[in-house]
């Protein structure tokens, strides 16, 4: 067994992180009232939609903070003037500490463990919706005044920690293509004006560990539909 597999969270803990997570997480309310370009609803139009997706996924998984990834998406795709990603914190109450997520954190039941409900926002578009716990413990003063006192991403403040993201599940929770797809001939395939893009399109589940393998923060994402608020790329005719 290796160092970096001593560090990983035990597969029973993230079992039993995963489901109550269900339990407490909040979606996004309703989409951001601001107009989005509309995505087509052709098969080249479903298919350019799946490959976005596809391709923030991929980043989010091969880098270590989402806010950084959020940033180059919101500037690669011109989402906004100042494309630098700002964050929201939502006080809407601390939702206590799992049981599991304390499991994956490596701290005891009379430990301080803190929490912050933001949303990461693109100019007018809400890109993502977060659940974090972190241990104060584990971080420098410096970065807990920044997490008490402002709205400062989790990953943009500790970045100087140089911490590492072991990502515990991804999955995409909506696809522009039929359910159906790889057997459907592209004559059979729904047409519609424009995709009906929901709120939420993705979803992760992650732990982040100092270079020593000590957990320090245990996230909970949920991507909004706001990550396609760009122009789609142009359509053969």
């Amino acid at each position: 067994m290796t160092k970096r597999d001593r560090a990983r969270p035990k597969r029973s803990a993230v079992r039993a992180w995963l489901a109550p997570a269900v339990l407490i997480l909040m979606p996004v309310s309703a989409k951001a009232e601001t107009q989005r370009p509309a995505w087509s609803a052709t098969v080249q139009g479903r298919l350019a939609a799946d490959v976005a997706l596809h391709a923030l996924s991929d980043q989010l998984l091969a880098q270590d903070s989402a806010t950084l990834v959020l940033d180059d998406w919101c500037a690669a795709h011109h989402m906004a003037v100042d494309p630098k990603i700002v964050a929201e914190r939502v006080h809407d109450g601390d939702r206590g500490v799992p049981d599991a997520v304390r499991t994956l954190l490596k701290v005891g039941p009379a430990e301080v463990v803190g929490y912050r409900h933001v949303r990461l926002r693109c100019g007018a578009h809400i890109l993502s919706d977060a659940d974090n716990w972190y241990v104060p413990a584990r971080l420098t003063a410096a970065i807990n005044r920044q997490l008490d006192t402002t709205d400062i991403p989790f990953g943009r403040a500790a970045k100087p920690l140089q911490f590492r993201r072991f990502t515990i599940a991804s999955k995409h929770v909506w696809s522009p293509l039929p359910a159906d797809w790889a057997a459907l001939a592209v004559s059979q395939w729904p047409i519609q004006a424009a995709l009906d893009v929901p709120n939420i399109v993705l979803e992760n589940h992650a732990v982040l560990l100092l270079p020593n393998g000590d957990p320090i923060s245990a996230v909970v994402e949920r991507y909004s539909g706001e990550v396609l608020a760009f122009a789609p790329p142009p359509i053969a005719r």
